[in-house]
Formats: C-alpha cells, structure tokens, sequence
C-alpha cells in the first residue's frame, strides 16, 4: 500500500536469503503483509555454501507441507558429525531420521518459489540503508532512495548485518582463530583425495560434477576482510600439498572463518534480527542454515499475532528467551569441533578419546539430537516431558480419516489436540485463532534421547510444531497457556 509517497507494509525484512525467505512465507501464512528487500538480482549464490539440511530442518519444512519440494532435489544423507565421528540418526523417531543433501543455492530456489507463491513482494538489486524508528512503526531507508514504512523491521541481512549495527545492538564474542579458503576448481593434474590434518587445522580436496574438485584448505596466517584471489589459492596449495595441480581457475573461490559472535539482543523495540545476522559461527557441523530456518520458525507466528494485535507486544519476548540459548549452545558446539580440526598428537588423542564415547548408544543418540535440532526444548515450566519440545508427527485417527500430526500444522495455526473424550475441551473463546482436533491415537509416544513417554491425553500445539501445554485428563492450565500464547479470549 502506498500512502502520501511511502510504500507501507506490516513486516519489511532485511534479506531474502534461507532465514528471510523462511521467516516470509512463515508470516504470508498467518496474512501479514511482508516484504523482502534483497540485494541480489536472483537468489544466485556467490560461493560455497551450506550443503544440506538436518532433520529437524526437514520436520519443520514438513509441517508447513513443502518437504518433498526439497526431498525430491536432493539426497538423504547421515550428515551429522561431530569432531569426525559420524552420528548415525536411523534409529530416531522420526519420520525424517537423517539430513539432506542439498546445496544452498538449490534450497534458497526451491524456497523463493514458495514465497513467490504466496505472494510475498520482493524489492531486488537494492538493500537497507538505513531505518528510524518511532512508537507506531519504522522507516527504511532503501539504497534506491525509496522509503519503506513498516510496523516492524527484521534484519536477516547476514553476518556483517547492518539492521544489527544501525540498531546499535553488541554483537559480543571471539575473533578468528583460524581462516579457510573454500573453492571449486579445475585442475588438468590428478590430486590427491582426501581429508588431511595438521597441527594448524584441517585440509581437503574431493571430486565434484563436470570433472571439478573442490578444495578446502586452511591458510598459515589468520585472513579476514580481504577478497581471496586465485594466486593465493595456489600459493595455499603448494604450501600443504608441494604442487597446485595444474590449477587453471576457480568457479567460486571463498573464505571463511572460525569468527564465534552472538547478538547481546535479538531485539530492540521493533527491530529483531534472526539467522546470521543474531549469531555467527564456523560452518562445521553444518548448523548456520539450520538454525536461522528455525529462528524464523520461532518468530514469525508470535510476530504475526502481534502485528494483528492478538497478543500483546511482550509475546516478542519469548523469540529471544527461546533462540537466544539454542544458538548460544550451537556456537559453544562449533568452537569445540574448530579445536578438533587440528591435528596435532594430543588434539589427536582427544579426538579418538571422543570417538570412543560418541560409538556408545546414549552419548551418540544425545549429540546426534542436539547436532540435528532434534532435541531443542524450550523452558516453558516443569511438567510432562512433551512441555517445549517439538511435537511427534504422529498417525491420528480423526472423524475425517487418517491425519498426520503435521498434517494439522500446514496454516501454521495453533491446534489443540484432545485424544481423550470428545468435546470435554472447551476452547470457544480462542476458536478464531486455535485449531481444536478430536483424535484417537493407540501407538507408543517417543522422543529422541528420552525415549518412550507417558500418553498425553490433549496437547496445545504452537504452530512452530513445539507443545505449549500438556493434558493429563483435566484442563487445568489450558486457558493461562492459551491467554500466554495466543491472545486473551474473545470477549462474547
């Protein structure tokens, strides 16, 4: 909508990237008005970048029924690892009981048709400039010299994010330790496949498509800020390897770095950040798309209802008291395993120390969880063990025929799931906003790392698929949890 000259919108978001484009369609769901304001003409991708997804990545993607658009490009893979030891997931219950394999550029496609689909404008080849904020709203600035005005801005606008530091939020943490050119290259010698390791850190070279090699190679001095070149790439080479391989060129040529920083804030009145702009951190392990997917997830539902004005303005609140510890674990977990990249014979008796561990069944399955995000639990009060964690995509049995739970879970509206008497729940008050199943379901309940749990008889389900109140044959606590989540009920 344009008024008096300024475009206006309910959400801009900075960024159209995984977490940009997760935390739109996330938003166009609940019928916010959300642009994305995007730098890149395409969703083109300079560079390497992540190269798949963990399961809980893919449960989410599932419970908004779009899954199989990511499955059907890519290949499921056990993909979780940590310090080298990979950790098997076969065994987990879930329906998604391993990673896929999917490179980013295809990921951001695939989701940007999705958003294209729901309608989301996207104002490209420009970026944020700038913002003011005030008590009803923000301007934003674009580097077009047009003038976005927004209830809220959420900056997904990467790790040198500039929604962060116009915003004036800390962005505490620990400097490089260690950088990394990443490439993928052609060769006209034959090299040497394979992980290396030494005192310094970790190098690799390994077989791409159309005869390509990609190259990871740790550099002598610690690199930051300067655009890698091709000479520096083959100086690199020699340097580990005693040849270059006949390099000829590079198609993507990168650095990265083991920079660990977390955002002191997620928000400052009405501007949030979320992905890589609230938090940074090495790439091993494969947890920075991951995580900005599911910050998304956290926070679109709240901001939606707070936009609408269903809930109050301190629901935001619980995005940061919810994410804020989940990545701040992921950046402790990414530290470790930069540590046990090197390769020196203490690290090395570490590692195998570690590995010894990791092939027991508990230490294994309680790091598989925490590495896939299957294991994120959010505090929401003491009580049964499902209380803020994701909910089992379970096989109901409903008047209207089998349903998954996820299936309940595709509008990213709330559910209130009774499998005890019909109609013994009364929700009226809330029916505008939640979703009340009735259901039968006779299996056992599991979670990763606890195991099987005692049969719930009603759950109130958020619509970032995690419990939110637990029933056990009366509805004591439903209506507090409702009012907290969801909104105060509807007058009549």
């Amino acid at each position: 909508m344009r008024t008096d000259g300024v475009t206006k919108h309910a959400v801009v978001i900075a960024g159209g990237g995984p977490t940009g484009l997760m935390l739109a369609a996330e938003l166009a769901l609940a019928q916010v008005d959300v642009a994305i304001v995007e730098r890149r003409a395409s969703q083109e991708v300079a560079g390497s970048r992540s190269r798949g997804l963990h399961s809980r990545s893919l449960e989410v993607l599932d419970q908004r029924g779009v899954v199989d658009r990511f499955v059907s490009q890519g290949q499921a893979v056990q993909n979780v690892a940590f310090g080298q030891a990979h950790l098997d997931l076969s065994d987990f219950p879930t329906r998604h009981n391993h990673g896929l394999a999917l490179m980013q550029e295809r990921f951001e496609r695939i989701l940007a048709e999705w958003v294209g689909e729901l309608a989301v404008p996207v104002y490209r080849r420009c970026e944020v400039t700038g913002f003011t904020q005030d008590d009803t709203g923000v301007d934003v600035e674009l580097s077009d010299r047009r003038v976005l005005r927004a209830k809220y801005l959420v900056g997904c606008d990467g790790g040198r994010s500039l929604v962060r530091k116009a915003a004036g939020i800390e962005f505490p943490g620990w400097d490089a330790s260690i950088s990394y050119l990443i490439a993928e290259v052609e060769m006209t010698g034959a090299p040497e496949f394979g992980i290396r390791r030494d005192a310094k850190g970790t190098y690799a070279m390994g077989k791409l498509e159309d005869g390509r090699v990609g190259v990871v190679l740790r550099e002598e001095q610690v690199v930051t800020g300067e655009a890698p070149t091709l000479e520096a790439l083959r100086e690199g080479l020699i340097a580990l390897y005693g040849t270059d391989y006949g390099l000829r060129g590079a198609k993507h040529l990168s650095r990265f770095t083991d920079m660990t920083r977390q955002a002191a804030s997620y928000r400052d009145r009405r501007v949030l950040l979320a992905g890589d702009a609230a938090h940074v951190h090495s790439p091993m392990g494969g947890q920075g798309l991951n995580l900005g997917v599911q910050d998304a997830v956290n926070l679109g539902w709240k901001l939606a209802q707070v936009v609408r004005g269903i809930s109050p303005e301190a629901l935001l609140d619980t995005y940061q008291a919810e994410r804020h510890p989940v990545a701040a674990r992921a950046l402790r977990k990414t530290m470790a395993q930069t540590a046990l990249s090197r390769g020196d014979a203490r690290m090395d008796a570490v590692r195998e120390t570690l590995a010894e561990l990791l092939r027991m069944d508990g230490p294994r399955k309680q790091y598989a969880a925490m590495m896939s995000g299957l294991d994120i639990h959010y505090d929401l009060g003491d009580g049964h063990p499902l209380l803020g964690r994701r909910v089992p995509d379970l096989d109901l049995v409903t008047a209207d025929g089998p349903r998954r739970v996820f299936h309940l879970l595709h509008n990213a509206r709330p559910v209130l799931l009774n499998l005890g008497e019909p109609g013994a729940l009364d929700v009226t008050p809330w029916t505008d906003r939640v979703r009340r199943v009735e259901a039968r379901y006779s299996g056992a309940w599991e979670l990763p790392v606890l195991g099987t749990v005692s049969p719930p008889v009603a759950m109130l389900i958020r619509p970032d698929g995690h419990v939110a109140w637990v029933g056990e044959g009366t509805d004591h606590g439903l209506r507090e949890a409702l009012t907290r989540w969801f909104g105060p009920p509807r007058s009549t």
